[in-house]
């Protein structure tokens, strides 16, 4: 996640990675750069092995970053950048650009998405919008309001075993008799047939195996927003480049590799427990205990592109993302109270209008 400045071959321009086309595009010539094909391989590494020695070993990269002293998001910067606007709250502030060190993704996922194309879901995502206070569309009008971000995330492999207690409910139907009044107010003697449920113990042991599970690994972005985003097509990482950051900013991670597998834990554990209510079976489960073991636990360090939209409407911050890959989008939008207190207005005016038309 460095600040590299890669030169066109043919002006000695800038080159900016075109999202797509999967090659560095002069600004000003439009020649095509290739990025060299890398012959690296994608693997995983051992969760244990760094936690307890590799830490020290494990290969690291050095950018320069600037955190943001409204919201704390850390990104990547260029060294000479003294004035910035955040990305992910929108919010202006002076660089104090310092140097860091942090573990060196190992992969990412290029941007496919252009601007033009991220600009287009986000109109149409306005468009829908009932409500929205008229300075919101003024803002989508804004050239520099959209950004591209590669967001820090980890992913997690492993196999589990879950002992488990709890029980198991079974249907059966018993005859009831009750008494009601007929017609002419005659109370009379009625049977139905009533579902009741018996429950009896149940324990066992489940395994699943579990590949990729997903964990952001920023604080800067709401996860429920970020997990509608999925699915990413893992499939297609490709090693880490710095060419492909050439244009768009970075993040860099403030959940750790431990904090990011307690998450991952969180994310297993709704798996986990749909195995352990069909390994008991029945018409109803209760688990009351599970004690699950986390074996030949693996992790990666990938980074993934979003197109981030943020803005502040009367001090609160609202966040639009776009699926670097898919174009899927989320929002968080304001509502404008004028607009509602007279719509109500309106809607009452003419139930009036209409209630005396009627008369």
């Amino acid at each position: 996640m460095s600040a590299t400045i890669f030169p066109c071959k043919s002006c000695g321009a800038r080159l900016e990675f075109a999202p797509g086309a999967g090659v560095l595009k002069c600004p000003y010539c439009g020649a095509d750069n290739q990025i060299p094909e890398s012959a690296e391989e994608i693997f995983e590494l051992d969760f244990h092995a760094y936690l307890a020695e590799a830490s020290a070993s494990e290969e690291t990269m050095e950018a320069t970053t600037a955190t943001c002293t409204a919201c704390g998001a850390t990104s990547t910067v260029e060294s000479h950048t003294t004035l910035s606007h955040c990305p992910f709250c929108g919010t202006q502030f002076m660089v104090k650009a310092q140097p860091h060190r942090f573990l060196k993704p190992r992969a990412l996922l290029p941007f496919k998405v252009t601007q033009n194309e991220a600009w287009g879901r986000f109109r149409a995502w306005l468009k829908k919008l009932w409500f929205a206070p008229g300075t919101l569309k003024s803002f989508a009008r804004a050239s520099d309001s959209l950004k591209g971000m590669y967001i820090p995330y980890w992913t997690y492999d492993t196999n589990t075993t879950s002992q488990y207690t709890g029980e198991r409910g079974d249907n059966y139907t018993v005859s009831e008799t009750y008494q009601t009044k007929d017609t002419q107010g005659r109370l009379i003697t009625r049977t139905r047939q009533v579902v009741k449920i018996r429950w009896r113990p149940a324990s066992g042991v489940v395994r699943n195996d579990f590949d990729d599970v997903l964990v952001l690994a920023s604080n800067s972005l709401p996860r429920s927003k970020t997990e509608r985003l999925e699915p990413w097509d893992l499939k297609s990482l490709v090693p880490y480049r710095d060419e492909y950051l050439s244009g768009f900013g970075a993040e860099a991670y403030q959940v750790d590799l431990q904090g990011g597998f307690d998450l991952a834990k969180g994310i297993m554990d709704r798996t986990i427990r749909s195995s352990i209510c069909r390994d008991i079976g029945g018409d109803h489960q209760r688990i009351h205990a599970v004690k699950t073991r986390y074996d030949n636990i693996t992790y990666k360090h990938i980074l993934l592109p979003l197109w981030i939209s943020a803005y502040r409407y009367r001090n609160k911050v609202y966040r639009f993302i776009v699926n670097g890959r898919t174009g899927a989008v989320q929002g968080e939008r304001p509502w404008s109270k004028t607009k509602i207190v007279f719509f109500v207005i309106a809607v009452i005016a003419v139930a009036v209008i209409v209630f005396k038309l009627l008369q």
